[in-house]
């Protein structure tokens, strides 16, 4: 049995590529056909196949890297979270229930940890009785760091960023991956030191690499023991022991070497102090090893060091005792012995550079947009649409705050009524006129009742969409019967429509919300009707119902505060239909505002390999925001010129109240113009909420649609599934076992990991610890994949 651990791979199924892909690009990119990309799905399906297989053999490596590098690639495209169900199995406990996540980065991040794991072994599988296969195994250890390293600092920071912390595997733990990492670096540190032994190397050396050997395997061990959260489960039984005896074992070693060193210098006291220690060391450490179950080799060796320290401490004793007489110094006080590393992590260049195994016409998906661009896209749509209603509701607010302040003082009514003692001012003439030519009542009464015939027919789309969901869900109990008699990785319904589910709740309460809205409305117009229609009569009878004043003639003075005020709320106009041009011209502007081109171009400057998210677009599309922003600025200085111009308005007409006579006519006069100035504005009010409503509706019909051929071709997707799954299986219930041809023994490696040479005896590279060029994969040329019927 071997002496070194090796890590264990994560077994997978097949997973449902396709299905998830069209899907997602159905719901997120609704002007691309889904079979725009059935090469990409069959070529995803392919490289994932062979990557996951567990062959141990130097060829799988390249297999693997290419299918990262092509993972590495989809996501700076597609959003980690695709709908695609990913299953893994636990590496260290195989018959544990599979962790199954919706998420690109945990795949990338399982393939990487098996990258790592076959790396190590590789190193396992080397014959290291040869020098050749040591160096081998040295090169594989290093480059099982490597990997674990890389994905400890890069690809499990996107995993820990999109998914909760608590549904992490913990082998991918920081923690778990640190120790694994140093546990690689300690058994490449060991076979450096077994090739030093093998050549006869110096004491003196042989110690320095024995001590970094038990300092690597005491970090791996503190790595375990000292996490955050218990990671003791992640690993065998036996594994935290092995690492706690080979960092025993080692120190023992390197006290025990330097102890012949000691001996040919005639540091004698020295010896026997080395040696003491080094026998307490070796036992306690074949005491953890027999209490843990470690491997018998490690226990042999163990009781090999421990007998040759033993053999040497009764010979030194005896000659320092009858013929040298030192005095044995405390171990405290010895110099302690320097480490000398001579490996570090390789990161194969496949993972660093992932486009050098990859030809820029061989990646998946190279013509879909970027999602985090599509997101960005629809960020700013979202942004703008509610900037420029803010803006409406902004006009509104300033608009109903100075028509409060005037009905509070009774104007414009109390100036027509000192205008025009009799008959009707020009102003109420022009708004009832206004109200007539537009069919006032009877526009409102249709566009009500056109609102609740859309709100209707919203609905029953939404409920048909639900009724698609219903029906393409209903093979529910053949889809269960067919789970109890067949091993599936197919997704439940419940789980496949979740997501169209979802989409369903949240449009049924913008239905909800929408209808509270329009009953308010209908509230609205039910109190001012009959105001309202009030303004639908012709002159004649709008002047019986508005009564004369008997005031016949006015001061100077009256006449001249009239003036003023007239001219200030002519003023206050000009304001007010300004604010209403500021707004019109932000909404004209949104049909031409279309950000796709800006974003795309933007897209195109950044590095094809670059991992893409929607805020780097926010720069790019605050440039369109700019144009709202400078309409936002101008409206609010109207509101500066309102502010002052009410302040004017309410200082005269304090004078002009002051100035005219009391009359109770004049008071009645005013109310009943002031009723029917309200009249038309609730009526103005009322046709703008209406013409919204069917704005809304018109608009939310369209998405509703579209919701609903969504939910019709997932249901006969669902079908088509389950009738291609059950002609699947009585088609391989018909197929000969004879059919499935012998597996074949892997092929010889075609090449090897290079490991550094030790350097000479009398180098003086032994006294520094800088490392020596790493041994480095030799990549084999592939054969490009062909792109037929793409």
């Amino acid at each position: 049995m071997p002496n070194q651990l090796v890590i264990p791979s994560k077994s997978t199924s097949a997973l449902q590529i396709g299905s998830a892909l069209r899907n997602y690009i159905s719901a997120n990119h609704p002007d691309t056909s889904p079979n725009a990309f059935a090469w990409d799905v069959e070529r995803w399906e392919e490289l994932r196949s062979e990557a996951v297989k567990t062959t141990v053999h130097s060829n799988q490596v390249s297999v693997i890297q290419r299918y990262h590098a092509q993972l590495v690639f989809i996501l700076t495209k597609l959003s980690v979270n695709i709908g695609l169900e990913i299953s893994y199995l636990p590496a260290f406990e195989p018959s544990a229930p599979p962790l199954i996540l919706r998420n690109l980065a945990y795949e990338r991040t399982a393939v990487l940890f098996n990258l790592a794991a076959l790396y190590s072994q590789l190193a396992g599988a080397c014959d290291r009785s040869t020098a050749d296969g040591i160096k081998r195994a040295i090169g594989y250890y290093q480059n099982a760091a490597g990997v674990l390293m890389y994905t400890r600092t890069t690809a499990s920071l996107k995993l820990q960023q999109t998914v909760s912390a608590d549904t992490i595997p913990t082998e991918f733990d920081k923690s778990a991956l640190t120790s694994l990492e140093n546990l690689m670096l300690a058994q490449a540190q060991e076979c450096v030191w077994q090739k030093a032994v093998m050549d006869h190397y110096k004491n003196a050396i042989i110690a320095k690499l024995s001590a970094k050997v038990s300092s690597l395997y005491r970090q791996a061990a503190e790595n375990i023991k000292t996490a955050q959260g218990s990671i003791h489960h992640v690993y065998p039984s036996n594994w935290l022991p092995h690492m706690e005896a080979k960092y025993l074992h080692f120190s023992a070693a390197a006290q025990y070497r330097k102890s012949v060193d000691d001996l040919e210098a005639g540091r004698y006291g020295h010896e026997i102090s080395r040696l003491t220690e080094a026998q307490s060391l070796a036992k306690r450490g074949f005491e953890v090893a027999r209490r843990g179950n470690a491997a018998p080799a490690v226990m042999e060796d163990l009781k090999s060091i421990l007998d040759n320290v033993q053999n040497d401490l009764v010979r030194a004793e005896r000659d320092n005792y009858l013929i040298y007489h030192h005095d044995p110094p405390p171990v405290s006080a010895l110099p302690a012995v320097q480490e000398i590393s001579m490996v570090q992590p390789l990161a194969p260049p496949a993972l660093t550079d992932p486009k050098s195994v990859i030809d820029d016409d061989d990646v998946l998906f190279a013509d879909l947009v970027p999602d985090a661009a599509r997101v960005a896209i629809e960020v700013y749509r979202n942004r703008r649409e509610g900037f420029v209603q803010e803006l409406g509701i902004r006009v509104n607010e300033l608009d109903q705050k100075a028509a409060k302040t005037l009905g509070s003082l009774g104007l414009p009514a109390a100036l027509d009524a000192l205008d025009r003692p009799i008959g009707l001012p020009p102003s109420i003439l022009k708004k009832a006129e206004e109200v007539r030519l537009e069919n006032g009542v009877l526009r409102i009464e249709s566009v009500i009742s056109n609102v609740s015939t859309l709100a209707k027919h919203n609905m029953s789309v939404l409920l048909e969409a639900l009724d698609a969901l219903a029906a393409g869900a209903a093979e529910a109990v053949e889809d269960s019967s067919f789970r109890e008699s067949h091993d599936t990785s197919r997704v439940e319904s419940s789980q496949a429509n979740e997501a169209l589910i979802g989409k369903a709740f949240r449009y049924r309460e913008i239905l909800e919300q929408a209808a509270e809205s329009d009953e308010l409305v209908r509230q609205k117009y039910d109190e001012w009707s009959d105001n309202i229609k009030e303004l639908i009569l012709d002159e004649e009878q709008l002047e019986a119902i508005v009564p004369s004043s008997t005031l016949g003639r006015q001061t100077v003075e009256t006449q001249h505060r009239a003036r003023e005020l007239r001219r200030l709320l002519e003023l206050l106009d000009d304001v007010q239909k300004e604010r209403a041009s500021l707004l019109q011209k932000a909404n004209d502007h949104v049909p031409h505002d279309d950000p796709t081109q800006r974003v795309l171009s933007h897209a195109a400057s950044f590095q094809r390999w670059t991992e893409i998210e929607p805020r780097m677009f926010d720069d790019c599309l605050s440039r369109n925001m700019d144009y709202y922003e400078d309409v936002q600025a101008d409206i609010e200085e109207t509101e500066m010129k309102q502010n002052a111009l009410i302040k004017s308005i309410m200082e005269k007409h304090v004078l002009l109240v002051d100035s005219r006579r009391e009359d109770p006519s004049v008071k009645e006069r005013e109310h009943a113009l002031q009723s029917l100035d309200l009249a038309y504005h609730k009526y103005k009010e009322i046709v703008r909420n209406l013409d919204e409503g069917m704005k809304f509706y018109n608009g939310f019909s369209e998405i509703l649609s579209q919701f609903k051929r969504q939910c019709k071709e997932w249901a006969n997707e669902r079908r088509l599934e389950m009738q291609s799954l059950a002609a699947a299986v009585r088609s391989v219930s018909l197929a000969s076992d004879q059919n499935q041809s012998p597996g074949t023994p892997p092929a010889s490696p075609t090449r090897q990991i290079t490991a550094h040479e030790l350097p000479p005896l009398d180098s003086d590279e032994w006294q520094a610890t800088v490392l020596p060029p790493a041994p480095v994969a030799t990549r084999t040329p592939r054969r490009t994949a062909g792109r037929a019927g793409r």
